[in-house]
């Protein structure tokens, strides 16, 4: 059993002061520091964590990045919604984009597919990250797309375009809602900026106090 020395019961009343069971407790050394190990906690609602690296910048990232992993986790649990990765979803979203601009009189199509555009770079990005050649992979993703084969990504592995089914790529649909909604906000945002006015700096005269 695990208990608390800093109760006030200690002592008196020993079922106040117990804080659960687990098998194991001992001590571990992790570089320089000695922790003290729980092991085989039955309700196993919290843990520990522990990130190591060769310097401070290498372990920030690791936090940043664990950090955003359990972000998306949090948001997938509370929507369970999912959608398909790797370029698919903005693939799929920008041809339909494309289609309604292509039924757009007007100057309003020209806004509608620079939207579609600026969805294909969600692919690109995908690409360049991954060392590949963008345009190519692209290209033939925009072309498999056409050909309604919506469930084509990127293998980021072979560096091909494949079957996101097969290559279990998923993403949160309330993380990729958000983020679409975040940059079309963005977006109008600037393009409600028609004029910046700059004053003119008042010359100084040679009367001025100094």
């Amino acid at each position: 059993a695990v208990v608390s020395t800093q109760s006030g019961h200690y002592g008196r009343e020993p079922e106040k002061v117990a804080l659960g069971t687990c098998a194991v407790i001992e001590e571990v050394i992790i570089g320089e520091d000695k922790l003290i190990k729980f092991s085989g906690v039955n309700k196993g609602e919290a843990c520990t964590v522990v990130l190591r690296g060769a310097t401070k910048m290498i372990v920030d990232e690791s936090e940043r990045s664990l950090h955003d992993a359990l972000c998306v986790l949090t948001q997938t649990v509370k929507e369970t919604r999912t959608v398909f990765g790797a370029g698919c979803s903005e693939m799929r979203m920008a041809r339909h984009v494309e289609e309604l601009a292509a039924r757009t009189p007007g100057k309003e199509a020209l806004a509608i597919e620079g939207f579609a555009r600026a969805l294909r770079q969600i692919p690109i990005i995908i690409a360049d990250n991954g060392g590949y050649d963008s345009s190519q992979l692209v290209s033939e993703l925009r072309a498999m797309h056409s050909q309604d084969k919506v469930y084509s990504g990127l293998n980021m592995v072979t560096g091909e375009v494949g079957d996101v089914r097969d290559l279990g790529i998923t993403e949160s649909f309330a993380v990729k809602h958000a983020v679409v909604n975040s940059a079309a906000e963005a977006a109008e945002m600037i393009l409600r900026v028609d004029d910046i006015l700059k004053a003119t700096p008042r010359q100084r005269g040679g009367n001025e106090c100094r």
